[in-house]
């Protein structure tokens, strides 16, 4: 099977393969897939251990979920790609902009203190907050692999400083989750992931 993502001048996958190579040389699909779901799931109980009112949702607290929950796996977790990347239609942002247009977005949520003060705004307003920030990152979608992953995973501890629980995708199909997250990348609308999230949201 050939990788999902087109990735310019990159060689992280095994030959002919969605597998990106790996510390354990791992060269099946399924189980490098489960052995990330895994690692998500643990990653999802530490850093909801470590949450409290110091924690600061950074730029560099973004790197280190994707570094810390799959560095046991790849040597290119936590670190930004360097190369052009898309998906289907989709084209992310290029290589060579991703560090510098991801400070502008972490510069602008720290502008928004991060989304820390968010518990007693309407809820309504608290997912436009989110859906726009998220369409932000799924744009930049600055790793090689598991961007969508380590994005809900900062979001859902956003979230939950803020009082509510894990933001609810159950009622979402993969399609329609899909489908707004490439009106985010092609077309720069947060819409319908802003329904998503709001839909989703419970305290």
């Amino acid at each position: 099977m050939a990788s999902k993502y087109k990735v310019q001048s990159s060689d992280i996958y095994l030959d002919n393969s969605d597998v990106p190579k790996n510390k354990l040389n791992i060269e099946d699909s399924t189980q490098i897939h489960e052995l990330e779901k895994e690692l998500l799931t643990e990653a999802y109980q530490v850093f909801y251990d470590e949450l409290n009112e110091d924690t600061i949702f950074d730029e560099t607290y973004f790197m280190e979920l994707h570094r810390r929950t799959f560095e046991a796996l790849y040597d290119w977790a936590g670190v930004y790609r360097e190369h052009n990347m898309a998906k289907g239609e989709s084209r992310f942002c290029q290589g060579m902009y991703v560090n510098s247009e991801s400070k502008k977005i972490f510069t602008q949520l720290k502008k928004d203190n991060y989304l820390k003060d968010c518990e007693n705004i309407p809820k309504e307003e608290f997912a436009k907050k989110l859906a726009y920030y998220k369409c932000e990152i799924n744009a930049l979608h600055p790793f090689y692999e598991l961007n969508g992953r380590i994005t809900r995973l900062f979001f859902d501890m956003i979230v939950l400083f803020n009082g509510y629980k894990y933001i609810d995708y159950s009622a979402v199909t993969v399609k329609e989750y899909i489908d707004a997250a490439i009106e985010c990348v092609q077309f720069a609308d947060a819409t319908s992931m802003e329904t998503i999230i709001l839909n989703g949201l419970n305290k």
